[in-house]
């Protein structure tokens, strides 16, 4: 995306959204979905992922950030979080710790 295409917060939003619906949370029965967009304007969509053993459970925005990386991407404009209640949605410190390494 370029010029006038540029992403606007509401439709990085709408795109977290989209992630969202792909979270397998049976655990918390907390949906969460990311969307991280990228200086370049692509868009690299995660969701959060449990598993019964807490360790191996992945966050939706270290989700989509795993993805951008591993497809070479390290210039980030921004990312949206959204979960499944009306509750503030704070990253965790794994994801600060994770884009603080990368930024």
């Amino acid at each position: 995306m370029t010029g006038d295409d540029i992403m606007t917060p509401c439709e990085l939003l709408v795109c977290a959204e989209d992630a969202m619906v792909n979270s397998y949370s049976p655990y918390s029965g907390f949906s969460v979905g990311a969307a991280l967009i990228t200086a370049d304007g692509r868009v690299y969509k995660g969701c959060n992922i449990e598993n019964s053993a807490f360790s191996p459970t992945i966050c939706a925005e270290r989700t989509a950030f795993f993805k951008a990386i591993s497809e070479g991407e390290n210039d980030f404009e921004a990312i949206a979080i959204v979960g499944k209640y009306k509750m503030a949605n704070t990253s965790t410190f794994a994801i600060r710790a994770a884009f603080a390494v990368r930024l």
